[in-house]
């Protein structure tokens, strides 16, 4: 039975993810190109954001997995995989992801010149940050797909157990709305003893951090969904329990995070909860999502098939909106209201006129050839 809710969350965890990145320029966190003005207050919904944005991706595209396998052999899903994700990657890391570079060089005045003295002569120089090659925002692709061929063996097992209708100890967690919260013990473990010891860095070679704690979710997806029905009773079922769980955890972060002094007990209760309120968050979106989207649309097509190409280029495009908005005496509002559209539209436009109708162009950016486009369960 096809999921319609999936598809939904895709589109809209994505879309979240372009209004986090223009968040970006106006926060006082690290980024490529900052406003000329930051806002400590937007911390506090960036911060909500970021306990659960990524997280929950990961599982859709596990759950993704395990649709993508029913009707492939291992071979033909791994053959599909690299096709899917590392040529898009290829293509963004030569083409898309430059410009940014390029921007944030000319920003910070460690280079100038117009764009085609940079690309591709210097564009390719050294690793970044000190130097200018970089997968950028793209970084997902390279974890994804390791996870996807990596976790095969898994795969196989989970699924003879799935086909021979034996949900096992996962379907009778799931079933369970306490119960499915086994699932954060794993990912405690993780957050309290291997983040300090492994700083996020997105390149994947001694990423430790992020490879395992994203890799967990990604099979959390792929387990969740072979119990099928079990799981989304339950997320329907006990959505109003999730989500006063996220709402206590989430205000219990705020406080611990910043009413307390960084020790060693206040970073293992902060562990606890940063993983308790993420985990609480998913389970209610997706209830709330099998409640309310379960259900086809014809925007919900446009949108499914769009929304790879607008997420592998909508960086490249707002950056162009943050250098050229950075040192204007403007407020955020008036900012954010021209770097939304701007960046959106920009997306659009790319997509609809250079990309979407061209058989050649598709499959750089992840999309099936048009005469084989069909509906699918699918996702990244």
């Amino acid at each position: 039975m096809r999921r319609y809710d999936m598809d939904w969350l895709r589109v809209i965890v994505f879309a979240l993810l372009i209004f986090y990145h223009i968040g970006m320029f106006f926060v006082p966190w690290g980024f490529h190109i900052k406003n000329n003005v930051v806002y400590q207050w937007l911390v506090y919904p960036m911060l909500f954001l970021n306990q659960w944005r990524l997280p929950i991706l990961f599982v859709i595209s596990g759950m993704g997995t395990y649709y993508a396998l029913q009707r492939r052999s291992m071979f033909q899903f791994s053959l599909e995989r690299l096709k899917r994700l590392l040529l898009p990657l290829i293509f963004g890391i030569l083409v898309v992801v430059p410009p940014q570079v390029y921007l944030e060089r000319l920003a910070k005045g460690e280079f100038s010149g117009n764009y085609f003295s940079y690309w591709p002569a210097q564009a390719f120089v050294g690793i970044y940050p000190t130097g200018n090659f970089s997968w950028h925002h793209l970084w997902f692709l390279p974890y994804l797909l390791l996870f996807s061929l990596v976790l095969i063996p898994i795969f196989r097992y989970v699924l003879l157990k799935a086909h021979s209708g034996n949900k096992g100890i996962w379907g009778r967690l799931v079933a369970n709305p306490l119960g499915i919260f086994v699932f954060v013990v794993p990912l405690y473990f993780t957050e309290a003893f291997m983040e300090p010891r492994f700083p996020i860095t997105h390149a994947l070679v001694g990423d430790w951090f992020t490879l395992v704690n994203f890799g967990i979710l990604f099979l959390y997806g792929f387990l969740l969904i072979s119990v099928k029905q079990v799981f989304w009773t339950t997320v329907e079922k006990y959505r109003r329990l999730f989500l006063a769980f996220g709402i206590i955890g989430f205000t219990l972060f705020l406080v611990i995070v910043f009413g307390f002094e960084d020790t060693t007990l206040v970073h293992y209760t902060e562990a606890f909860v940063k993983v308790f309120n993420l985990w609480s968050w998913i389970l209610a979106i997706f209830g709330y999502a099998s409640k309310y989207l379960n259900k086809p649309s014809n925007i919900l097509r446009y949108c499914n098939e769009a929304v790879y190409p607008f997420y592998i280029l909508h960086q490249s495009v707002m950056m162009v909106s943050c250098y050229y908005l950075r040192d204007l005496p403007w407020s955020l509002f008036t900012k954010f209201m021209v770097m939304v559209p701007f960046t959106f539209l920009g997306s659009w436009a790319i997509y609809e006129l250079l990309i979407r109708r061209w058989k050649w162009v598709r499959p750089l950016f992840g999309l099936k050839p048009k005469t084989h486009i069909r509906a699918t369960k699918e996702t990244v």
